[in-house]
């Protein structure tokens, strides 16, 4: 049987009380839970299923419902819910063996309920996509009590870092795998470790290896950060990087994540304007991304007029679009020349809706790409994220190292204007029997989507935290994924 602790009732503020932290001092070390601030709202926090793309809602999940495998704190690929796996016929069969772990009511987890559930979060990321990133999963099925198997249609590569990702979690209504258990206190979460069932009942659980979670607005977890009253801050995006210099934080304590992925705006608006090739290519060529890191006071903003940054599975480093190479003044020249036509053959121009989440940044960044639009002649307007849009914002770190996540996101699957055949190609590289075959129709795809130019990249996307040199065991992320339960190097 595994260990149930004692549940010692305290409220947050006792919890910060009993911390005894001196969040200023790199020598100090961790004493009292960890408190954390993850930006976003408690409902994510408390249903984390009905916005599991958003950082609340990854962050609560990986703490309490882990997948068979998981990132650690680099962004590497290690043993969660299973504790060891093979490959087998050539890459078409993942056989994993699960370690001993019990549901929240005490039951042992066996392959067979795991494979149920995993099914049950394939086909509801199948559901957005069919032919998707787990479209060649054939067959999720239990071999024995502690051994399942995934069986593919052709080979997939990236299987392990599709397989961590939040929305592959095991979960059931009263619970996940871990590794926490969660209880709400007040407006935060306590979270403390589940015991394996082979460690000592009669060792404590530190008070430093429970974590006190809470969801909040970017300018109130800043300020907390700030006061002392928290330790870790997680879930910075571009949105609130303002926040961070008016609030004068210590930029030793600002870490940003090395991620890849999409940053920039994809055409979701059907109208006889953005169906014109010409008018699309021009608002691409007419935006200019230099400005971007001086404008946020952000180093090493990886700024980018290509859909993708890396080579990854394509055949050959991606191209870029045809007007890469002209200078800012003669792209504006083109893109004015080819509305001023479209004007002079249709009428007015309209408005230009662009979606964005709510904060700072995104005011700013709307300002940047609103003047650029102005100068050639077409007019904009801010509206708000899941408003009815003609643009809108597209700011996601990759699931896994594959051309076919930055090719499907933006694909007519999900909704972007898009080349019927590309999305074709894609469908085809996906399904291909060979890597050579993929690869071949990746490449396809890659082209016509750029020469579409449904989607308007403007930079890598930008995933910051805010971390006090006591937990020592912190990195940044290439995944942008900070686990809970591995701030620590090993001890306190």
């Amino acid at each position: 049987m595994s260990r149930r602790p004692r549940t010692v009732l305290l409220s947050f503020s006792a919890f910060l009380a009993a911390s005894g932290m001196m969040l200023s001092a790199c020598s100090e070390k961790q004493s009292g839970p960890v408190v954390v601030s993850v930006i976003g709202t408690p409902r994510q926090l408390a249903d984390p299923m009905r916005d599991i793309l958003s950082p609340a809602g990854k962050l609560m999940l990986e703490s309490t419902a882990q997948g068979l495998v998981a990132f650690d704190a680099r962004g590497d690929i290690l043993p969660a819910l299973a504790q060891r796996w093979i490959v087998q016929d050539d890459g078409r069969s993942y056989i994993f063996r699960l370690r001993r772990a019990r549901w929240a009511n005490g039951a042992r987890i066996k392959a067979v309920d795991v494979a149920a559930l995993l099914k049950n979060r394939i086909a509801a990321n199948l559901a957005l996509d069919s032919h998707g990133d787990l479209a060649a999963i054939q067959e999720v099925s239990s071999m024995t009590g502690e051994v399942l198997e995934i069986r593919l249609s052709v080979p997939r590569p990236y299987l392990l870092q599709m397989l961590a990702q939040p929305q592959m979690a095991i979960t059931r209504r009263d619970g996940g795998t871990g590794p926490y258990r969660k209880e709400k206190r007040g407006e935060a979460w306590f979270l403390r470790p589940i015991v394996d069932d082979n460690a000592d009942d009669e060792e404590p659980i530190a008070p430093w290896e429970n974590r006190v979670l809470r969801a909040e607005r970017g300018s109130m977890a800043i300020a907390r950060f700030k006061q002392g009253l928290s330790s870790l801050v997680l879930g910075g995006r571009y949105s609130d990087i303002p926040l961070l210099k008016r609030a004068d934080i210590d930029n030793r304590d600002v870490h940003v994540d090395p991620v890849q992925g999409l940053f920039g705006f994809a055409v979701v608006g059907r109208s006889d304007f953005l169906n014109d090739d010409r008018v699309r290519a021009a608002l691409n060529m007419a935006i200019d991304r230099t400005p971007l890191p001086d404008a946020f006071a952000l180093s090493g903003w990886v700024i980018t007029d290509r859909l993708m940054t890396q080579q990854l599975d394509l055949p050959a480093a991606p191209a870029a679009p045809s007007w890469s190479a002209m200078p800012m003044d003669d792209r504006r020249s083109t893109a004015r020349a080819a509305i001023a036509i479209w004007r002079n053959d249709n009428g007015a121009i309209p408005r230009l809706r662009i979606a964005m989440p709510k904060g700072s940044g995104s005011r700013l960044l709307y300002s940047l790409i609103a003047a650029d639009l102005s100068r050639i002649g077409v007019p904009s307007q801010q509206v708000e994220r899941d408003a009815d849009a003609d643009l809108r914002l597209i700011d996601e770190v990759a699931a896994y190292d594959s051309a076919s996540w930055y090719l499907g996101r933006v694909s007519c699957a999900r909704k972007v204007h898009c080349d019927p055949a590309a999305q074709e190609r894609l469908i085809e590289a996906e399904m291909a029997p060979t890597l050579e075959v993929s690869q071949a129709r990746l490449a396809e795809a890659y082209d016509l989507m750029t020469a579409h130019n449904g989607y308007i990249p403007l930079s890598t996307p930008v995933r910051w935290s805010l971390a006090t040199r006591a937990l020592n065991g912190f990195a940044p992320s290439s995944r942008a994924r900070h686990p809970l339960n591995q701030l620590f190097r090993a001890t306190n």
